[in-house]
């Protein structure tokens, strides 16, 4: 979340994507970590199951946000404009 703010304050959407990729990073270290807590007994298989899967829904839309940030302006222009008719 930190870095998402972080990089929220930056200039460009470019120097933004960055942030977010550390984001990712920062994700994936929670992963490690909980195979590394479910080893040591410290948390439960289902509770593991839990963080895991919201670690990797949380990746995926990390990741589809630096995808839109990598579309040309025009384009996000007219999903956003796409947006507001199916609504």
């Amino acid at each position: 979340m930190a870095n998402i703010a972080e990089g929220l304050m930056r200039r460009s959407d470019k120097e933004f994507a960055q942030f977010l990729y550390t984001a990712m990073a920062s994700a994936a270290e929670v992963q490690s970590h909980l195979y590394i807590a479910l080893d040591a007994g410290h948390i439960s298989e289902e509770k593991f199951k839990a963080l895991q899967s919201q670690a990797g829904k949380s990746s995926k839309l990390i990741s589809g946000f630096i995808k839109y940030l990598r579309t040309p302006k025009a384009k996000k222009s007219e999903r956003a404009e796409q947006t507001k008719q199916t609504e």
